[in-house]
């Protein structure tokens, strides 16, 4: 990568990647998922630029295969999902001596909801 390439991507990680601060507690839909990798595949292919097609010689856009592979971190969105994990993890290794299990759990140890739907043997 030139340097300018490298200035980018540190303003990207940097600058607007940190906006998301706080993405581990989002409960993402498939909607909010596929406009999150739009952004990121607009900004990532501004920074990339274009690239000369090989059969008809024009210029055209980077496919997002082509993306992936030029930028070699991982997607926004896998991101979100593996900061969501490790928060979880964080909050489960807090104990109930913190008071955190509770209201994130809710009271799901003393509820069979199986046995309300006539599932399973509660």
């Amino acid at each position: 990568m030139c340097g300018g390439l490298e200035i980018k991507i540190k303003i990207y990680r940097t600058i607007i990647l940190p906006v998301l601060y706080g993405r581990e507690t989002w409960s993402l839909t498939l909607r909010e998922e596929r406009k999150l990798r739009v952004f990121e595949n607009m900004v990532l292919r501004r920074i990339f630029g274009s690239r000369r097609d090989e059969v008809t010689g024009e210029l055209r856009r980077l496919y997002n295969e082509e993306l992936n592979d030029v930028y070699s971190s991982f997607n926004i969105v896998r991101v979100i999902k593996s900061r969501r994990m490790r928060w979880a993890g964080h909050v489960a290794l807090m104990g109930e001596e913190r008071g955190v299990i509770e209201p994130w759990w809710g009271n799901r140890m003393e509820v069979d909801h199986w046995g309300d739907l006539g599932i399973g043997g509660g």
